[in-house]
């Protein structure tokens, strides 16, 4: 992969430090909102304060670029945004119901579901590698699901009722935050498309922003409004669209332009570690020692499964995202 080569005014190594603690900021902002705003609103003002900051950014710099995109790119971004808002429904909603820890671990298991369907979707192989990362995860995920649900105690493993495991809290959080991980791999399948044809801010101001109309038109139907909440909610709301979402996720993009795919990739399994320790620290949610053995097990599975996916991506796609990167480096957060 061509890289940028003229020096940034800050180290991406740094940057993307600074991403990763922003990022796993927004479990704790959810869940601190969480105490007075339902869980699709919480998604709804998200990705509409995102979209609101985006759009003097779009106007201005990007304008003739919007106005040029063809049908076609206009469609995926639609579905794009649909998935999304999906990943942000189920994901927040998760976090309800079961820890910090398990829900975020659990959406990250995204790069695994992306390079299952790689073969299919963008005509990429499925590697050893990736089959390897596949059953660590799901071993992980097995093993984060008994330990929301089950005991263990004095050598001797208790578990519920197949039917009350199945509708108890953590085992619904769980699967919601998995649901939000299948809509996570969808929204960046699409998103590898649209890349190589699109600059940063025209696509995520696209995404978001159909992704926010989605989420109001959910939350009306179910009934929700965004309005008559306490000041701090609204506070709580703010940090979570500015924080993770907008710096948080912009800085990894940015680093693209600097640094291998596969290490920023491998970068990102620092959420579920910060986003622990920030639960730990405000939330007062100490993991427990099968669940750290679950993660661990997850994360290692990432881990083979994004380096596989990444080292192997199509020489052609690689240099498409090249050129895309370098027209993103324009003056903005870090330049």
């Amino acid at each position: 992969m061509n890289l940028n080569h003229h020096q940034p005014r800050v180290s991406p190594i740094l940057a993307i430090g600074f991403g990763i603690l922003a990022v796993s900021t927004a479990s704790i902002f959810i869940r601190q909102a969480q105490n007075d705003v339902p869980s699709l609103v919480i998604a709804a003002y998200r990705l509409t304060i995102a979209t609101i900051v985006l759009v003097p950014i779009a106007f201005m710099r990007h304008r003739t670029e919007l106005r040029l995109r063809k049908r076609w790119e206009i469609s995926l971004a639609l579905l794009s945004g649909l998935f999304l808002a999906l990943h942000f429904a189920a994901w927040i909603t998760s976090l309800e119901y079961t820890t910090v820890a398990s829900s975020v671990v659990l959406v990250s298991t995204t790069p695994l579901w992306v390079a299952l369907l790689s073969p299919i979707t963008v005509k990429e192989p499925l590697t050893r590698s990736i089959l390897i990362g596949m059953v660590l995860v799901i071993l992980g995920s097995i093993v984060i699901g008994l330990s929301d649900s089950c005991t263990f105690n004095s050598g001797t493993l208790s578990c519920p009722s197949l039917h009350n495991l199945v509708t108890g809290e953590a085992f619904l959080g769980d699967l919601l935050a998995l649901v939000g991980a299948w809509m996570a791999a969808g929204y960046v399948l699409i998103g590898r498309k649209l890349r190589t044809q699109m600059s940063l801010v025209p696509y995520i101001f696209l995404v978001y922003g159909v992704a926010a109309v989605i989420l109001i038109i959910i939350m009306t139907l179910f009934g929700y409004s965004p309005w008559g909440y306490p000041p701090q909610a609204y506070l709580w709301l703010v940090l979570l669209a500015i924080i993770p979402q907008l710096l948080g996720h912009s800085t990894f993009n940015w680093a693209l332009g600097y640094l291998p795919a596969s290490l920023v990739a491998i970068t990102l399994m620092g959420e579920p570690i910060g986003s622990t320790i920030l639960a730990i620290i405000f939330l007062q949610e100490t993991p427990t020692v099968t669940k750290i053995f679950g993660a661990i097990l997850i994360l290692i599975g990432i881990y083979v499964a994004a380096r596989s996916d990444m080292t192997n991506k199509n020489p052609d796609i690689k240099k498409s995202q090249s050129s895309i990167h370098k027209r993103d480096d324009t003056p903005g957060l870090f330049d």
